[in-house]
């Protein structure tokens, strides 16, 4: 007999990964609600009342209602963000708040719920200096790395490396005659520094000189290795120069994996490696609800069924 319970995905509209695993979770016959926070309230309701028996209620969405005692996982995807245009600036911000921590906080608490991840734990893992200094007490090689306002720190820290790249902390999009931009990775150098610097937080970081680079998708128990070849510093800006081979992990690599996921309290993640000239694998970052569809495709690595059977709770 079927398990009745329900998948939750928590997407935006447009989530072309989202999509594939939905299908594949209706090909198996598990039963989806998909749902945006960004809807509420006009298109998404809650009923959640907090009981000894912990959150019972609904999630009521123009197709479908979610029993919140019944939903077996959570997959997380990056929803848009709650709005209230009609209301004046004041009273937005009152009611973005209650959502927030309204619906955000009914989601969090869902009982026996399996996430993947728990928004929470996402957050948390989105702070970068936090993922860098979790990634050196995993074992991982981490280049050098400065988080500064100064721009004599910063100068500093450019003449002590034979090359410097400069790094968002975090990509908000920018809107660029009205299309959607982010501030890319660039090497800099220490006359490029000047006092616009001490305006805010940045991120500035040793180059490593590398052959390729490393995908690394961790799906539950599972762990797919995907290497990158071009010749570009950031291999996000052109994926048509892209070359893709599956690899295997270093020794060593699979227990630091496991280990700064357990860190976070997350049971997927896509971490990004760089290869140095001497095939050693340096840690850039870990993205906890990062995108990976696209690597399937090309390398015919059975990451949509890893996560649906993540999803489905069969591992």
């Amino acid at each position: 007999m079927s398990d009745p319970r329900p998948v939750l995905v928590v997407t935006s509209l447009h989530d072309p990964t989202a999509d594939v695993v939905i299908r594949e979770l209706h090909d198996r016959g598990v039963p989806v609600v998909r749902l945006d926070s960004g809807d509420f309230p006009a298109s998404l309701s809650v009923e959640a009342e907090i009981t000894q028996e912990g959150v019972r209620g609904r999630l009521i969405t123009p197709s479908r209602t979610a029993d919140l005692a019944a939903v077996r996982s959570l997959y997380y995807c990056r929803p848009t963000g709650f709005a209230f245009p009609h209301l004046d600036e004041q009273d937005a911000r009152f009611a973005v708040t209650q959502a927030r921590y309204g619906l955000g906080g009914v989601l969090a608490s869902l009982p026996g719920c399996l996430y993947v991840n728990h928004p929470h734990r996402i957050g948390d893992a989105e702070f970068k200096p936090s993922g860098l200094a979790a990634a050196v007490e995993a074992g991982f090689l981490v280049p050098p790395t400065l988080i500064t306002s100064s721009p004599d720190a910063a100068r500093e820290f450019i003449k002590g490396h034979d090359s410097v790249i400069y790094k968002p902390l975090y990509n908000p999009v920018y809107r660029v005659h009205g299309v959607p931009s982010v501030v890319r990775v660039a090497e800099v150098a220490a006359e490029d520094i000047d006092d616009s610097v001490s305006g805010t937080a940045h991120l500035f970081q040793a180059r490593i000189p590398k052959v390729a680079d490393v995908r690394v998708t961790v799906i539950g128990a599972r762990v797919f290795c995907v290497r990158i070849d071009s010749d570009l510093l950031d291999w996000r800006t052109d994926y048509s120069r892209l070359r893709y081979t599956p690899v295997e992990p270093p020794p060593g690599m699979e227990t630091a994996l496991r280990t700064y996921l357990d860190h976070f309290g997350l049971v997927f993640g896509a971490f990004d490696f760089c290869v140095g000239e001497d095939g050693r694998w340096w840690f850039l970052e870990c993205n906890s609800s990062g995108q990976w569809y696209w690597l399937e495709p090309e390398t015919g690595l059975p990451m949509c069924a890893a996560l649906a059977d993540l999803l489905e709770r069969t591992t």
